[in-house]
Parts: C-alpha cells; structure tokens; sequence
C-alpha cells in the first residue's frame, strides 16, 4: 500500500513537471538588444548576494548595485549563501542586460532592473533551480514566469523545495 501511494506521488509530480515545462517552453520571450528602450548592457563586477549586483554600465562612471525584480532570498544564511553562488554560476560571463522596472531606485540606492543573461530572465531561472522565492508583494510583467519557474522547482523538489534541505 504505501509503495502504490510513493508510485502515485511520483507520477503526480512527473505529470504536473511535464505540464510545468510545456508551459515554461510556450511562454519563453527572446530578447533582442533592440526590443525595448529601457535595456541597458552592463558587465558584472561582482555578485553581492542572491538578488543584488553591482555593474558597470559606463566606464567612466563608478560601478552601480542592480536590484533584481521578482525574488527574494529566502531569509537563512545558508539560502543566502547558495543563491549567491547559483546566481554567480548563472551569470559567470558577466555580461547581462538590465531591462529597467522604474526610473525610481530604492530605499537602498539600487537600481530596479529585470537582469537578462544569454537570452534568459535571471530571475526565472533562479527560481527554476530552487535558490528564490518569487516576490508576489510586488507584482511586475514577469510575475507569471517567475511564479511558474518556483512552482516548477517546488513540484520536482530543487533547492529550496528539496526534502533533504528541510
């Protein structure tokens, strides 16, 4: 009895993954360097913690701290460190796009930005492999893919959701 209900969550979990996927797949948006005015290059001088970056945008001005939209580090030191390094391997190139949220910085001085790397939301894929929350207290125009990417690592169990980390 209890190896059948192990087989029935395992198949629960496989069905809604495929489903998760093929709704991650048909919502995927390509970015193209000239598809929005408010996307600026930068190049990462480093990962300050799992939602934070500072970059350089120009040369000729100081380097700048990038807030990423839609996450947040679940509140543990050992979250904080592991979506810092997922975040460094995520982006380990450095050059990124930041598709600006608001004009406004926050409380904090740092810029709002939705951070772009080859072609990928960074804040999508951080929540696909389980190192952050989506942020629903403040919704943004990728609210959806972020929630669906945390789903998606919820229903497979990555990171976060993983239970050998509870």
């Amino acid at each position: 009895m209890k190896n059948r209900q192990q087989l029935c969550k395992i198949l629960v979990r496989i069905i809604t993954g495929s489903y998760l996927l093929l709704l991650l797949g048909c919502n995927q948006v390509q970015l193209d360097s000239n598809q929005n005015s408010n996307q600026i290059a930068a190049r990462v001088e480093r990962v300050i913690s799992g939602q934070t970056l500072e970059v350089i945008i120009d040369t000729k001005y100081p380097p700048q701290r990038v807030r990423i939209v839609g996450i947040d580090v679940p509140p543990s030191e050992s979250w904080e460190i592991a979506a810092k390094k997922g975040l460094q391997n995520l982006i380990q190139d450095g050059q990124i796009w930041l598709e600006l949220e608001s004009p406004e910085r926050d409380r904090y001085d740092r810029i709002l930005a939705h951070v772009w790397h080859n072609k990928a939301l960074v804040s999508e894929e951080l929540a696909k492999q389980g190192y952050v929350l989506a942020n629903t207290k403040y919704p943004n125009q990728y609210s959806d893919r972020i929630f669906y990417a945390q789903e998606y690592a919820r229903i497979l169990g990555y990171g976060i959701w993983s239970t050998e980390t509870q």
